[in-house]
């Protein structure tokens, strides 16, 4: 177990520059660009691929950093460059935690590497949970897998929705409900191989922010998988269903295949924010130290730079309940006040507020593309909303610090 520490070591460090020349050199140049097209930045991701950045060895060197920081430092760095394009970069990330906390060794070595293919050949994956008529209510999901006992098959159907890279994954992982009567605890996650027939893609989603990345619908028709693709495997599946039907939760609520993964992301989704937030702070601050009215830079103004105080210590705040979180995630250490949870909650809604701060300073500037915060503020949006809204991380942290049911 590694001491919590607030002072990053050198391998930290040296991740840190390498990602933030990378995100200054590379990604911001070419984020104006991929915004108005809202289209997958290929050519960046392979670039990406080419330095190291994007490869399954790379987030597994992270992850497992005893630290707990990896993970925290690259994101927030990548997303300080772009969100839309970051979002590309690490999209596929989501589906490799979804095999990591609940597939076996042998399907995270089989199916990480497919996720993302090569410099030359990159490929992305897709994590399916969320369902036109089921978003935060995870137990409503009408997405069926049926076991084919004869073919030794699962059969899924239905409709996935908002899933980034949906459609154009080459590996996606799928959230069904095996047995309705269990609601959440009655599911399971399915790997979906390249080129699986009765996989299509659904509706592209023109966005508000994030437009880079890729958001789509997932339809799923008739389609059949081999049994080894249930991720953790079918005599764990049946014995997690015996004890669900038996009234005896699993400690932590890891028996829900969605849940599982969402438990791992959060932190690091709270620092993709952070990341987002950052960036807008140092474009207000170098503009309000520049911009002159009535004879001097606005700075001098109490009105702006108290702002830009209240923009700093918010965003440090974040930071501290991110590297939190993650540091006990990774030392095993269980969130017993939805730790988690406080970490995503906080790190979004300081990000919706810092890019509005940071418009406001900017003025009329601040509302044109002439200057990035209108974008970093339509890309902050999706912080209180994807992966678990401000509502739900409430709810969550409402309940592990009262152990009261509330709903």
């Amino acid at each position: 177990m590694s001491t919590f520490s607030l002072d990053p070591g050198e391998d930290q460090l040296a991740v840190r520059d390498w990602l933030h020349g990378f995100a200054a050199d590379v990604m911001r140049p070419a984020a104006a660009e991929w915004d108005e097209r809202e289209e997958t930045p290929w050519p960046v991701i392979q670039e990406a691929a080419k330095l190291g950045i994007y490869s399954v060895d790379f987030y597994a060197q992270q992850y497992f950093d005893p630290s707990g920081v990896g993970i925290p430092i690259a994101m927030e760095e990548l997303f300080w460059g772009d969100a839309g394009i970051g979002l590309s970069i690490v999209g596929t990330t989501l589906a490799a935690v979804a095999v990591l906390a609940n597939g076996t060794d042998e399907q995270i070595g089989t199916w990480a590497p497919q996720m993302f293919g090569t410099p030359d050949d990159v490929k992305v994956a897709a994590f399916c949970s969320s369902e036109p008529d089921a978003g935060s209510d995870v137990s409503a999901l009408r997405t069926r897998a049926v076991y084919d006992e004869a073919a030794g098959e699962w059969v899924l159907n239905g409709t996935k929705t908002w899933a980034t890279n949906g459609g154009i994954a080459a590996v996606h992982v799928v959230v069904a409900t095996v047995d309705p009567a269990l609601g959440a605890r009655g599911q399971a996650s399915f790997v979906v191989p390249p080129g699986t027939p009765g996989l299509s893609p659904g509706q592209k989603f023109k966005k508000h922010g994030i437009r880079a990345s890729h958001t789509a619908e997932v339809v799923l028709d008739g389609v059949r998988v081999p049994g080894h693709c249930l991720l953790g495997g079918k005599e764990k599946l049946d014995e997690r269903l015996a004890r669900a039907r038996e009234g005896v939760k699993r400690a932590g609520g890891r028996g829900n295949a969605a849940m599982a993964t969402f438990e791992a992301s959060r932190p690091a989704v709270g620092a993709q924010a952070i990341g987002i937030a950052r960036a807008a702070y140092e474009v207000a601050l170098d503009y309000a130290k520049t911009r002159e009215q009535f004879g001097r830079p606005i700075i001098d103004n109490q009105g702006v730079a108290f702002q830009l105080a209240d923009m700093k210590t918010r965003i440090d705040a974040a930071r501290l309940l991110v590297w939190r979180a993650s540091w006990m995630a990774a030392n095993n250490r269980p969130f017993t006040a939805a730790e988690g949870s406080m970490s995503k909650l906080y790190a979004g809604e300081t990000a919706k507020w810092v890019t509005t701060q940071a418009m406001q300073i900017l003025g009329g500037n601040g509302f044109t593309r002439e200057y990035p915060v209108e974008r970093m503020h339509r890309d902050s949006a999706i912080y209180t909303i994807f992966e678990g809204t401000s509502e739900i991380q409430r709810l969550v942290i409402a309940r592990a610090v009262s152990g009261m049911p509330i709903r």
